[in-house]
């Protein structure tokens, strides 16, 4: 348990990370248009230090990046590590299965934690100002040279339903439109969305109070994925082991967190769309321009000497790697209160968490691993998982190379692979060519009668640039003419050369040799339905069945969007002004 208090601020944070030599200050004046991205990206990469810009060009207050972009300053805000975390609250939770003195006493450090999950309106600090919105002034970045424009990247949106008034914190790009307007990006399962779907069937508009910058505990309380009924704000109580206090505002409706840095008010009206993006996500892909609501700021509410945060996305690793982590960390333990046969759980970084998820399964009986995966896959955000693989209990789910040895053992596409067509899907997976549709993949390696491997290695794939074979089981082959290589796969898979249990062809731009790219060079780039094939489909009635190899195509394909670079000359820029930045890091290109 830490000794740490809980931090009433962004500020009292920063000075924290200041002190524990994980934060520098850069007083040369940067550019937030791509400089100041492509400078984090450099230290997110070498697992450098929080930034804190002071001189952003053009802006009238200090921007901050990186604030949690390594694992040792995640736990800095949380006061101890994630995992530990949440396996004292799952320990907790069943210990009340049913509740005993016994048990309420020996947990009681954790219980009065619990208690002290609530919010309260306090007076207002003097330290604020509000004011007309000018977005204008803000140091907004603008991450990657094909963007739409410039982007709130790390915005803390909280919406009330209309009807029930239950909260949602939660964090949704904004593309910025002019000084007082952006878009709201509320993707599939959103909880925003939801708020303002109810408020737009009404005929009405929903108010919204934009959060940018607070105590870690909000912050990251609106990165976990919570089910929609639980309260972030309380949540974020519970984190700091104390109530929250709040701000209620003269101009705003709902009260927000009191010690924010900026808090933007205003609202989203019904039925009013502007094209947003396209935008460099965290698929490391552009997300194209698409319709998307309205927000529309009428106030500011601000410190006086405000800090603006924000984050940078695009092909990992970003610092979403080390959210994404605290979030596996943590809420992995809680799903065994739902599903009791499962003993780890981990969503890979690279493949951008969606698309490739491995769980560990005790099971109990015969394929209640395919139970679990639907029942996963069926669940908040976990429904948005693409491809979920399935092992033994005790198996390192962190670890890819422990599932390809799982499926090298134990999976027969013909009883292990199933394939669910036209299900939700991620906003920002363009795979499938169709915005929030496509398909998903379960694969099923958990203990079961033993597969033959045969150890001699693959024949050469046809036009194959460069090659790696991995336990035994994958087969990567990168290739420079996609049509001639996905015309040659059906036929390598038949014809007994290819010893290699699965074959995946990817493009120029993925690196064989490093692990996170590779995988982001697979699982970003295929449909299952639309990309997968087998040596062999035989149809019963309706159902086919898979046998022999698998042939996946993940090459780039037409129609997909232009993958990320940063531009050349920044790219020189900043190499050039290295030095002036003094940041105490190994980062260089």
């Amino acid at each position: 348990m830490s000794t740490q208090p809980p931090y009433e601020s962004l500020r009292e944070f920063v000075a924290t990370l200041k002190r524990e030599g994980e934060l520098v200050e850069v007083s040369t004046p940067v550019d937030p248009a791509l400089e100041a991205g492509e400078i984090s990206m450099r230290v997110v990469r070498e697992g450098g230090p929080a930034l804190l810009f002071r001189n952003p060009s053009g802006a009238a207050c200090p921007l901050l990046t990186n604030l949690f972009g390594t694992s040792r300053r995640i736990e800095l805000a949380l006061g101890e590590a994630p995992a530990a975390l949440g396996a004292r609250l799952l320990e907790f939770l069943e210990a009340l299965q049913p509740p005993t003195i016994k048990a309420l006493i020996a947990r009681r450090k954790l219980g009065m934690r619990l208690l002290a999950a609530r919010t309260r309106v306090a007076s207002e600090n003097q330290d604020f100002v509000y004011e007309d919105p000018d977005l204008a002034r803000l140091p907004i970045l603008t991450c990657w040279p094909e963007d739409g424009g410039r982007f709130v990247t790390f915005p803390l949106v909280l919406t009330h339903h209309p009807h029930t008034g239950r909260r949602n914190l939660g964090i949704y790009r904004m593309h910025v439109f002019d000084r007082a307007t952006t878009g709201m990006h509320w993707q599939i399962e959103k909880g925003g969305g939801f708020h303002y779907a109810a408020a737009e069937r009404d005929g009405r508009s929903l108010p919204v109070a934009v959060v940018i910058g607070a105590d870690p505990a909000v912050m990251l309380s609106g990165v976990f994925p919570l089910p929609e009924n639980v309260d972030e704000l309380a949540f974020a109580a519970f984190l700091r082991g104390k109530p929250l206090r709040l701000a209620k505002s003269p101009s705003f409706p709902h009260p927000y967190p009191l010690e924010a840095e900026l808090v933007l008010e205003g609202e989203v009206a019904p039925r009013e769309r502007r094209m947003e993006g396209p935008f460099g996500d965290h698929f490391g892909h552009y997300s194209g321009a698409a319709e998307f609501p309205v927000f529309r700021v009428n106030r500011v509410r601000r410190r006086r000497d405000a800090v603006f945060v924000a984050t940078i996305v695009g092909k990992p690793p970003q610092e979403d790697k080390y959210l994404g982590m605290a979030v596996n960390e943590m809420m992995a333990p809680l799903v065994r209160l739902v599903h009791p046969e499962v003993s780890d759980l981990w969503a890979y970084p690279g493949a951008g968490f969606h698309n490739l998820a491995a769980v560990a399964v005790g099971e109990r009986y015969h394929k209640e691993a395919i139970k679990t995966a639907l029942g996963l896959m069926g669940q908040g955000q976990m429904s948005l998982t693409k491809c979920m693989v399935l092992v033994g209990e005790g198996v390192n789910v962190r670890s890819f190379p422990a599932l390809l040895r799982e499926m090298r053992h134990y999976f027969d596409p013909a009883r292990d692979f199933i394939l669910l067509k036209t299900t939700p899907y991620d906003t920002l997976d363009f795979s499938s060519f169709e915005m929030n549709l496509g398909s998903k993949m379960i694969v099923d390696a958990t203990p079961g009668p033993k597969v033959s491997v045969n150890g001699a290695g693959p024949a050469a794939f046809p036009g194959a640039i460069e090659e790696r074979f991995i336990e035994d089981m994958l087969f990567v082959v990168k290739v420079r003419d996609r049509d001639a290589a996905v015309a040659a796969l059906p036929g390598y898979l038949k014809s007994g050369r290819g010893t290699a249990r699965i074959v995946a062809l990817v493009g120029t731009d993925t690196d064989l040799a490093d692990e996170e790219n590779l995988l982001w060079g697979i699982f970003t780039r295929f449909e299952p339905a639309r990309d997968v094939y087998f040596e062999e489909i035989e149809m019963r009635g309706v159902a086919p069945v898979y046998r022999g190899g698998m042939g996946i195509d993940a090459t780039w394909k037409p129609g997909y969007p232009k993958p990320l670079s940063m531009d050349e000359e920044i790219v020189r820029k900043v190499d050039r002004r290295w030095n002036e930045y003094a940041i105490e890091s190994r980062t260089r290109r």
